[in-house]
């Protein structure tokens, strides 16, 4: 169940249409898990400062059960998100950050349970 929470300083009409439900197909297909699986937050329009520098930019949060929990998996991981949000944002990949965020599966709730017992 990989939760995706993007921001950026871009204001909301400078973002593509449709860009939550793009990421979540984009997310689904890089980590190998069902998008009905995938959860999405974007915000933009926020006061946000990357490498010293207020230009646009964005932070990809990925958090997620067994598939982000080694280099070797984020750094292929990586290069496609990297690839999705340049395209999809018009920013350089400096201008973009991403931090992988392991998860258990007792760290998540669902159906009034968590997904150990799911």
């Amino acid at each position: 169940m990989p939760f995706l929470e993007l921001e950026t300083n871009l204001p909301a009409g400078q973002l593509p249409p449709g860009l939550a439900q793009d990421l979540c197909a984009a997310a689904a297909d890089i980590l190998g898990k069902p998008a009905e699986r995938v959860n999405v937050t974007v915000r933009s329009g926020l006061p946000m400062v990357l490498s010293g520098s207020g230009e646009p930019c964005a932070q990809l949060v990925v958090s997620s059960i067994g598939v982000v929990g080694s280099a070797e998996q984020n750094q292929r991981h990586s290069a496609r998100f990297f690839d999705f949000l340049t395209a999809q944002l018009g920013l350089g990949t400096e201008r973009i950050v991403i931090r992988f965020y392991p998860l258990e599966p007792w760290q998540i709730g669902k159906n009034r349970t968590v997904m150990t017992f799911l």
